[in-house]
């Protein structure tokens, strides 16, 4: 696997390795290619190193015996961050390192698949950032992002789109969907937007008027 740092500035992406399930090479090939800052969580150092990838910094709360200065021979120069708060998880301090350090956006990988209790707080914990960190989730089969207010972009025809309510979400319109929606009210666990899809080549606009909104691009 080829080592990062083509850009150098933060005006890319950093890029965040979780230590859920893995993601194909390629995928994890472009990210790295533009990610001028890479964070491993301690949970996953010994899966990266495996890989040959060079990495900035090793986060986590090194519990259970971990000690992250057997790794500053072999990834040289490395940030070792500490983060023993045991009241969020490693990939939201992770967050919180970015956000101090005033870095914009972070694409995440090895977030999502393995242990569902994971997936699932990795997933809906990303409303709390809103105005704070522009958080991409990316797996094989989904990029999952939350959406602003007002949302456009131009996509391809039948390209799969769901939107997943964190709680209840009001007020939901879209144009150039296959299953629009008008004024209406979504609601974890009772009504979703799941696997509608991009009716025509053009632009797809979502609106909402409160609540917290994932959008997830998704293929098979």
């Amino acid at each position: 696997m080829s080592s990062h740092h083509i850009v150098r500035d933060d005006q890319e992406p950093a890029l965040i390795i979780a230590n859920g399930a893995s993601c194909n090479n390629e995928l994890l090939g472009q990210l790295l290619e533009w990610s001028p800052l890479v964070i491993v969580l301690d949970s996953a150092i010994e899966r990266v190193i495996k890989l040959d990838i060079k990495i900035d910094v090793l986060l986590g709360d090194f519990d259970r015996g971990f000690d992250p200065e057997t790794y500053k021979t072999s990834q040289f120069p490395i940030e070792i961050v500490h983060a023993p708060d045991q009241d969020k998880t490693d990939l939201e301090k992770a967050f919180d390192y970015l956000i101090q350090r005033k870095i914009p956006a972070v694409n995440v990988i090895w977030a999502t698949g393995k242990r569902a209790d994971h997936t699932i707080t990795n997933l809906t914990n990303i409303v709390r950032y809103r105005n704070l960190l522009k958080i991409v989730i990316l797996d094989d089969h989904s990029k999952i992002f939350l959406l602003p207010k007002k949302f456009e972009k131009w996509y391809t025809a039948k390209t799969p789109i769901s939107l997943i309510p964190i709680g209840v979400v009001n007020g939901i319109s879209s144009t150039n969907l296959q299953y629009p929606l008008q004024n209406d009210t979504l609601t974890i666990g009772y009504r979703t937007g799941s696997s509608n899809a991009v009716a025509q080549d053009g632009l797809v606009s979502i609106f909402h008027e409160d609540g917290d909104l994932l959008l997830m691009e998704c293929n098979d």
